[in-house]
């Protein structure tokens, strides 16, 4: 996983090739000239999104139908070894590859990965992800996806990442991890919460702080939030208020911040995850946490929080602008 990120600076979002270089390792460059300027291609050409209310093959059907169409030179470039490191890394803004969507992949496998986002997304969560990357980087061609295996076949593992996002199919190669490994979403509206695709979150996670009385409030609310990216999982010393701890209506909100964290995501993720928590003593184990730091506006709704426990770490971080990490687990650590 990346170096833990300052609370109060984000260089994985600048623009900076010599930091990509650094992120991705001492192979990047040699990786890109094997690969770059394949002759005749388009140059970051955008294909068609998924229609709405269209039907898609699951993910991970989709994922081999990907392998299947690269060529020789391509699987140099995006098929990479099952024991890659990167198959497993997290970052707010990092390439898996040096090329982006639109510069590696025909528009006929772009098509095909469109196909694998929205596999792995609700259809709601596919539209806002679209808008994010859209946003944040121009659209889906401006990021970067790549496949892990081995040559004996199976089902691949697909990952894509770049600003503000990284997103898994992994046809549970990996079967403790939730959603394939470590997941990131976020939006680049800065200084602005209201302007942020994900302040919806930061409003109903606010509403259960509003629901809690004056001792409660002081154990969820902390003076500084942990490094974004501080996302292992650990057996207990968890910060904030456990919902175990609350009523039942202050429980049913708790819920309620749970099903709208989950809901961008593919329904078989989402039932994992909470079959998982069930697994491991259900949303009582669950801690809740806010911080004081970074409060937007000081208007008191805290745009810096916290889910976390034996299976789970879900840190949202508001401010300047979202970046969200996420640690969902089947087992605890």
């Amino acid at each position: 996983m990346d170096r833990d990120v300052s609370k109060n600076t984000c260089p994985e979002c600048e623009p900076n090739p010599g930091r990509r270089k650094l992120i991705l390792g001492a192979g990047a460059t040699a990786l890109a000239a094997a690969a770059g300027g394949i002759a005749g291609w388009p140059r970051a050409h955008a294909a068609e999104p998924v229609a709405k209310g269209t039907k898609v093959p699951p993910a991970e059907a989709s994922v081999k139908r990907l392998l299947e169409s690269l060529t020789a030179e391509q699987k140099k470039v995006a098929f990479l070894p099952a024991t890659d490191p990167r198959l497993t890394r997290a970052g707010a803004n990092w390439h898996v590859i040096p090329q982006q969507i639109g510069q590696l992949y025909t528009p006929e496998q772009q098509r095909i990965i469109h196909e694998i986002v929205r596999g792995v997304t609700s259809e709601e969560g596919y539209d806002l992800f679209l808008r994010q990357m859209k946003d944040d980087s121009g659209g889906l061609e401006h990021f970067s996806c790549a496949l892990f295996g081995t040559p004996e076949g199976g089902t691949p593992s697909w990952l894509l990442t770049g600003r503000h996002l990284t997103l898994r199919a992994d046809g549970n190669t990996l079967p403790d991890a939730v959603f394939g490994g470590p997941v990131i979403y976020g939006h680049g509206a800065t200084g602005n919460e209201k302007a942020n695709l994900f302040y919806y979150q930061t409003q109903v996670a606010n509403e259960v702080f509003q629901a809690l009385d004056g001792k409660q409030r002081e154990k969820a609310l902390l003076p500084m939030a942990p490094a974004e990216s501080s996302i292992r999982l650990k057996k207990n010393g968890f910060a904030g208020v456990a919902a175990g701890e609350l009523s039942r209506d202050q429980r049913e909100l708790v819920g309620k911040v749970m099903q709208k964290l989950l809901a961008p995501y593919r329904e078989p993720d989402v039932r994992e995850a909470m079959a998982a928590l069930q697994a491991n003593g259900g949303l009582e184990t669950v801690h809740l946490s806010f911080y004081r730091n970074e409060d937007l506006g000081n208007d008191r709704e805290w745009d810096i929080w916290r889910l976390e426990g034996p299976t789970l770490v879900w840190h949202f971080r508001g401010a300047p602008h979202v970046h969200t990490w996420v640690n969902f687990r089947t087992r605890p650590a």
